[in-house]
Parts: C-alpha cells; sequence; structure tokens
C-alpha cells in the first residue's frame, strides 16, 4: 500500500477530486492506497442525499460553509479542521463492498493503541461506547472501490448539530436522542494530549510500521494534479451535482431498513408515475437513478411496479433488500 500526500490542502472540491482521481486512474493491479485529508468546515453530502433538506441553508450562509456531494451515499457529514478524513483505495474483489470492518480495522487498533476503546457498531460507524466518533463510506465502480470515513479527533462538536438537519426517520429507533448527543470527539477519550500532526503520525505509524517519514508514497505529478483540478471543476463545484434538481413531488415515502433510510419522491398524475426521485443514506454499488427510470411513466399500481422491477437486483442498489419491501415503500400507507 502507498500513501498519498495531499500537500495540507484543506479544500473539500479538491479533496474529493483528489480521492476521485485516484480511483479511476492510478494503477490498481496489486497495489492500493491510502489518503488522508483535512477539510475546512463543510457539509460532505452523500451521493443519493437532497441536499436542501439535509443543510441548515442559514447557517451554511452566515458560516461561509462548502457544501459539496461525495461519490459515496450514506448520510450528510460536518468536517473542519479538527476532523482527520481516511480512504483506503483498492481493487473491488467482490467481497469488500459493504465489508466496513476490513477497512475500519486498522483503524480502530490505532486508536485502541492510544488507549480509546472503539469499534464498529451498526451499519458504518466507529463508536466509543454509545457515542460515535467516526463514520464511513463506500463507493465501487469499474473494479475499483474506496472506503473512506471520518476520525472526529477535536472538531467543534456543536456545529455538527447546528450545520445539519436531523433526519426524524434515523432517530426512530435511538429514543429521539440528538446529532449533538450521538457524538464525541477521540480526543475526550485519550490520556495523552496529543496535536493533529502527533495523531495522523500515530496513525501512519501503526498501519505502515514504520516512521512517518518512511512511508512508502505515491507522489502525485504536475500531470495528476492538472486532472485533478479537471475533475474538482467538472463535478465538486458544480452546483448541479452538489444541489442537484429536485421534482415537484405530490407522494413522499420514507422508510429506515437495516440498509439505511430509502426516501422516494413521486409526481404522480393520472395514474401515471410522472417524475420518481430516490433518496437515502444506503450504499448500493449501482445508481438509484437506474430504478427510479425504470418506474418513470409506469402507472401507479402494484402489479405494473412489480412487472418493472421483475430480474432487477435491488440489492446492487440499496444493499440487503427485497423486492417485496421496496414495493412496499412505494404503496406504504401514511
Amino acid at each position: 500500500m502507498l500513501f498519498i500526500d495531499n500537500q495540507g490542502i484543506h479544500d473539500p472540491r479538491i479533496n474529493l477530486a483528489i480521492e476521485e482521481f485516484v480511483l479511476r486512474h492510478l494503477p490498481m493491479d496489486g497495489e492500493s492506497y491510502l489518503l488522508f485529508y483535512i477539510n475546512e468546515p463543510s457539509i460532505i453530502i452523500g451521493k443519493h442525499q437532497n441536499t436542501v433538506e439535509e443543510i441548515n441553508a442559514e447557517y451554511v450562509k452566515e458560516n461561509h460553509l462548502h457544501v459539496v456531494r461525495r461519490l459515496s451515499g450514506g448520510g450528510a457529514v460536518y468536517h473542519d479542521l479538527g476532523n482527520l478524513n481516511f480512504s483506503f483505495l483498492t481493487k473491488d474483489d467482490g467481497q469488500s463492498f459493504h465489508n466496513f470492518r476490513k477497512f475500519t480495522e486498522p483503524m480502530t487498533e490505532a486508536l485502541r493503541d492510544m488507549g480509546v476503546e472503539a469499534q464498529l457498531s451498526g451499519r458504518n460507524d466507529l463508536q466509543v461506547g454509545e457515542q460515535k466518533i467516526s463514520g464511513n463510506a463506500q463507493f465501487s465502480t469499474r473494479g475499483r472501490m474506496f472506503s473512506h470515513g471520518t476520525l472526529m479527533f477535536d472538531s467543534e462538536l456543536d456545529n455538527v448539530h447546528s450545520a445539519l438537519k436531523a433526519n426524524p426517520e434515523k432517530f426512530k429507533s435511538k429514543s429521539t436522542k440528538s446529532v449533538r448527543s450521538r457524538v464525541a470527539n477521540i480526543s475526550e477519550f485519550m490520556n495523552e494530549k496529543l496535536t493533529m500532526d502527533e495523531f495522523r503520525d500515530h496513525i501512519l505509524r501503526h498501519i505502515f510500521k514504520v516512521e512517518p517519514n518512511e512511508v512508502p508514497e505515491y507522489k502525485l505529478t504536475e500531470e495528476d494534479w492538472k486532472k485533478i483540478h479537471e475533475i474538482s471543476e467538472e463535478r465538486y463545484r458544480n452546483w448541479d451535482w452538489n444541489y442537484g434538481q429536485s421534482p415537484e413531488y405530490n407522494v413522499k415515502h420514507a422508510k429506515k431498513f437495516p440498509v439505511g433510510i430509502i426516501d422516494l419522491r413521486m409526481d404522480v398524475k393520472n395514474g401515471r408515475i410522472e417524475e420518481i426521485t430516490i433518496f437515502g443514506d444506503f450504499f448500493g454499488v449501482g445508481d438509484a437513478s437506474e430504478v427510479a427510470a425504470l418506474l418513470r411513466g409506469k402507472r401507479y399500481e402494484e402489479s405494473e411496479i412489480r412487472a418493472a422491477l421483475e430480474g432487477v437486483d435491488l440489492k446492487h442498489y440499496f444493499g440487503n433488500i427485497e423486492t417485496e419491501d421496496f414495493v412496499g415503500l412505494v404503496f406504504l400507507q401514511d
């Protein structure tokens, strides 16, 4: 495995472009990569989420936060200079997608070595006791994938609550705990006070088993950086990508499944689904818009929806969900 130095860049629109560049363009035959980055105050939106419903727009404007959509699924997260982000980029061997333990274990081991009793909890969180210290997400394309996550080392946790809107579906089974009460900084659980640089170096030392200045690296070339800036401009600085257009709708059905929240917005007129968009914080290999395309224009009746989905592997798009569950959501009774 090779480490990639992002040269201390804190702009999420560049850092996510670095990640995408590595995923799509660097050789991965027998090689994998680790990327660290720290973003200035930002909200990073999951691929399938409805941005305007995830953020506190007034707070974002007043505090000049970046709002950037990432390639991976999952939920919206707040980043700041007290949050260390990691990304493992590797070949998709067909066994690793959804296997969060494989990629979080190096981090939990490093944290335990610092006296922080972290463990993987639920779908994709690292927790100490009942408090979340890390969220993780994955993306796969053309036989390559990344698994990335946050390490909340010394973030401004009150800003997490202020910047994000809590989806009530997410907390139905959590006794309506607030975002703020569920998250904590790693530094709170450490016996020794470390700077962010020292924290980062400790993790590098643990993973590579050498001193940080001896870690094997892939050094980004001038040509690489040119491509990275092109990706940043075309995607991560693009309003359509970050916010997108949400169709008008007169039917909204949302439900939390073990795979995450699936939120359907449909504009049903004269008994047909004229427009449909699928939002949520689920993880899937396929793009959920392909499922929406299959239903667009269909009669809003169960037999036609079932026929449209016949032979479709919904697990490819949403994770471990059955067709029966999805059809039930389309016709959910409020």
